[in-house]
Formats: structure tokens, C-alpha cells, sequence
């Protein structure tokens, strides 16, 4: 699991037009190739009477899979372009439709590479990026005369609340950074005088909203 990686937030769509032609930007999130097809193919659907519907995802750890398809328009001037676009954001796990209804006026190759760029960046941008980053959850459990001190420090702390569970005890979740793991199982030693259970749960992502 890499320890951080940029992706989209979510789905985001957005719409420029260029020489009357109607770039339409469909972004979302695909955590594997079939959910990246699959979402082209809907696309597809919603819009089969366009002119266009060009794509391109970048999908895996290291990048492995990289597709690019021109759907028509003079090879290399839209899924490429498209492409570069998500590997200049550094996104992983992303897939970009851009859907054209031309307008009558010819681009030209240049013009089309500008305008699939364009279209795919404000497709970026509206969909919003987020940097995910590989934390450690941190279980500690005690009882509910502790609530009220422990939410406080942590809630003005740098760490990040996962949840709070009310059962017969109380139980805090907390993100953690491996490399500080220790350092916070101390610091609860110490807030609960010892009394809390203090255990390491899973690895998981924790999202930030970022700016690309």
C-alpha cells in the first residue's frame, strides 16, 4: 500500500465550449479497470448521440494500466491529451470522459489537443482532488469519566478523530501516521493514568482535500 496518492474526490462534470463545439467533462474515481469501463460505457449511453466520447484512466499503484481511446477524432488528439492531463495531476485510480458535440468549425490537430486538455482539467477540478494518506486507527477504550478530557485533547491536537463508540465503555478511534504510533499510545498512557485499553486496528486511508 503506498503510503499517499492523489485521486478525485468524487464524480464531478462540467461543460466549455469551444468554436461552438460542446466539450462536456465527466471525472470520477475507479479503483479498478472494469469500474474505469464500466463508467466509460455509461457515459456512452447517457450521451450516444454525440459526436465524441473520448477517454482515458490511469489505474494501480505504480500506474500499470493506461488507456487512452480517441473515439474517432484524428489519432493521438483527444484520449492522449486526456491522459497526460491525469499523469500531470499525478492522479491515480482516474478516469476522464470527455463527451463532444461538434459545433461546424474544425479544431485542428493542436486545437483538439488543447481543447480534450482543457475539458479534462476543468473535469479535475470540478470533481475536486484529494490526497490520501496511509494511517494507522488506533483503538483506546475507557471509562466514560474520561470522555470529556480525551475528545478535548485530541480535538485540539494534530491528529484526526475516526469515531467514538458508546458501549459499556467508551471507545475513541483515532488516524495515527505509523511513525508516530508509539508516540501516541504514550501520550494516552499518560491522559488516562493508565487505565484506558490501548490496541492497533487496520491501515487506512485518510482523505484531505488538496488543491492540483
Amino acid at each position: 500500500m503506498l503510503p499517499h496518492f492523489y485521486t478525485v474526490k468524487g464524480y464531478g462534470e462540467t461543460e466549455i465550449i469551444i468554436q461552438k463545439s460542446r466539450f462536456i467533462a465527466h471525472v470520477a474515481r475507479a479503483e479498478n479497470e472494469q469500474a474505469a469501463q464500466q463508467f466509460i460505457e455509461k457515459i456512452k449511453k447517457e450521451h450516444w448521440s454525440a459526436t465524441h466520447n473520448c477517454s482515458a484512466y490511469l489505474i494501480g499503484e505504480n500506474d500499470q494500466i493506461q488507456k487512452a481511446n480517441d473515439d474517432g477524432e484524428p489519432s493521438g488528439t483527444a484520449g492522449v491529451p486526456i491522459l497526460e492531463v491525469l499523469k500531470k495531476k499525478k492522479l491515480k485510480n482516474t478516469v476522464a470522459v470527455i463527451t463532444r458535440y461538434f459545433g461546424g468549425i474544425k479544431l485542428g490537430a493542436g486545437g483538439l489537443i488543447r481543447a480534450y486538455g482543457k475539458a479534462a482539467s476543468e473535469g479535475i477540478k470540478a470533481a475536486g482532488t484529494v490526497e490520501r494518506v496511509l494511517m494507522k486507527v488506533i483503538h483506546t477504550k475507557v471509562d466514560y469519566t474520561w470522555l470529556g478530557k480525551l475528545e478535548n485533547e485530541l480535538r485540539s491536537s494534530s491528529y484526526t478523530l475516526k469515531e467514538i463508540h458508546y458501549q459499556d465503555k467508551v471507545e475513541i478511534e483515532v488516524f495515527v501516521a505509523e511513525s508516530e504510533t508509539e508516540n501516541f499510545k504514550e501520550w494516552m498512557i499518560s491522559l488516562t493514568n493508565g487505565q484506558g485499553d490501548i490496541f492497533e486496528g487496520e491501515l487506512l486511508y485518510l482523505e484531505k482535500e488538496v488543491s492540483l
